[in-house]
Parts: structure tokens; C-alpha cells; sequence
């Protein structure tokens, strides 16, 4: 589990002003959350620490906590300090997750949705991208270039779905934010396809090499319009590569099964 830093450039944790309340933590450990500032599985910083830095007393800042482990967005564990829970696991539940595994139809379905929601999101952060955001999107395409170079496979897998995670933190609007970190969880856990699949080939690999850079290109350069055609653009070659794999897949069980009749007919004569 990743622990949040002691002391960054700036301090995520600002003192708390006026009557300093359990109320006001609450509001900013929560906002910082919604944010997605501070993410699944982050360690807070052990409760004297985080009170000094707070300006806040021990048992105001133990009252705040205790409601956020109420609300379910943080847990204690018992002499290892307190983490924010999986809160993007929850946008969608079990059974829905469940049944969408079971259901072909979702695929196509998904990555309809995916289309729609990552042409807006590259269009927002063509247009609201800090510096900041800029160096991420770029530090992460190198990491994603140097797994391509060296075939570090899972790498750049993780690569992929870190590159999307900042672009949707480039578009600065929450509820986009955590819609596509919950989708993306999905798509780790295989529930629609496999990636696998969509990199087949170092031929397609380079190809979503080039599409990745393509949108970085576009958000990073300004252009809003670039940037949503590029990201719809992936999508599309994402949807092609999963029917070729698909009807791929469906000519080799038809193969296999010619091959078993065929056989069966030999043995038979």
C-alpha cells in the first residue's frame, strides 16, 4: 500500500482554520478524496504527525476520523495506521459486476460508453491541463515508451491504464474522474476482454504506441478537437481488434470442430 508523503512540495494536509473542528477535516480529507488526490489503499500520516500538521488537537482529529471510517471511506487497521478504502470498487456493485461478466452484449456496450466518455475527457484536458499535468501525461508516455522498446509486456499495460488515469485527472472534473477510474478497474479485472488480446502483435502494439502519443500530443499541445478525435480514433481501433479477435477465435472453433468430424469420419470407414 502506498503511503502518503511526509512532506510534499505543498502540504496536502493545510491547517485547519478558525473554530478547527472535527467537521472541517472531515470536509477536507473528503475533498481530497473526491479529488482523487489521495487514492486506494494511501496511508495518512500517523495521527501526531497528521494533528500537528492539521493544527488541530489529537481528539478533534480522532473524532474526524472516526467519521470518515463511519462514512466507509477510511479503515484502521490495528497497529498499522489508516488507509483510504476502495471506494472506486464500489461504483459498481458485485452483482452488477457479476452480471455484466456473464453478458457478450456489455463488451460492445462498453466500449460504446468508453468512446463517448474518453472523446470528453481528452477534449477537457486539451483545454484545462496544467504544467503539472502536462509533465505527468509526458513522464508517463516515456515509461510507456522505454516498456515498449524493452517488451516489458505487463509494463506497459500498466502504462496504459496510468496514461488514461492522467488524462482523466487532466480534465478536472470529478465525477469524470471516478467514472473512468471505475471503469479502468473493470478492464484490469478482465471483466469485458482481455487486453491481451488488443496487443496481440508488436505490430499493434506499436499502433497504440502511436495512438497514445497522438492524444498526449493533442492534450498537451492545446487542442481540444485533436484531442477528442485521437482518443475516439483508439477507442474505434480497441472495438476492431476485439471483433477480428472474436471472429478470429470463432473461425478457429469451427476449424477445430471440421477437424473432429473429419476424424471421426475416418475412423469410422
Amino acid at each position: 500500500m502506498e503511503s502518503v508523503p511526509a512532506r510534499p512540495d505543498f502540504d496536502l494536509f493545510a491547517r485547519v482554520s478558525h473554530s478547527r473542528t472535527a467537521d472541517e477535516i472531515v470536509r477536507q480529507i473528503e475533498l481530497l478524496l473526491l479529488e482523487g488526490i489521495l487514492r486506494d489503499g494511501d496511508r495518512l500520516p500517523g495521527e501526531r504527525e497528521l494533528s500537528q500538521r492539521l493544527d488541530v488537537s489529537r481528539p478533534i482529529l480522532r473524532a474526524a476520523l472516526k467519521e470518515l471510517e463511519a462514512r466507509g471511506l477510511l479503515v484502521s487497521q490495528h497497529g498499522g495506521g489508516t488507509y483510504v478504502t476502495d471506494i472506486i470498487g464500489q461504483v459498481f456493485s458485485r452483482p452488477v459486476v457479476e452480471l455484466i461478466a456473464r453478458h457478450q452484449r456489455a463488451t460492445t456496450d462498453y466500449l460504446e460508453y468508453r468512446r463517448a466518455l474518453e472523446g470528453i475527457t481528452a477534449e477537457l484536458a486539451a483545454q484545462r491541463a496544467t504544467d503539472y499535468d502536462r509533465k505527468m501525461l509526458d513522464g508517463i508516455l516515456q515509461d510507456m515508451r522505454r516498456a515498449h522498446a524493452s517488451g516489458r509486456f505487463e509494463d506497459e499495460l500498466a502504462a496504459d491504464v496510468d496514461l488514461h488515469n492522467a488524462i482523466g485527472e487532466a480534465a478536472h472534473n470529478i465525477i469524470l474522474l471516478h467514472t473512468l477510474r471505475s471503469c479502468y478497474r473493470l478492464l484490469e479485472q478482465g471483466i469485458f476482454f482481455h487486453r491481451h488480446l488488443v496487443f496481440a502483435s508488436e505490430d499493434a502494439r506499436l499502433q497504440l504506441l502511436s495512438q497514445h502519443e497522438a492524444i498526449c500530443a493533442a492534450i498537451v499541445g492545446g487542442h481540444p478537437a485533436a484531442a477528442k478525435a485521437a482518443a475516439q480514433a483508439h477507442i474505434d481501433h480497441i472495438s476492431g481488434a476485439i471483433r477480428e479477435a472474436e471472429r478470429t477465435g470463432e473461425w478457429q472453433r469451427i476449424s477445430q470442430l471440421r477437424m473432429q468430424q473429419r476424424n471421426a469420419s475416418v475412423k469410422s470407414e
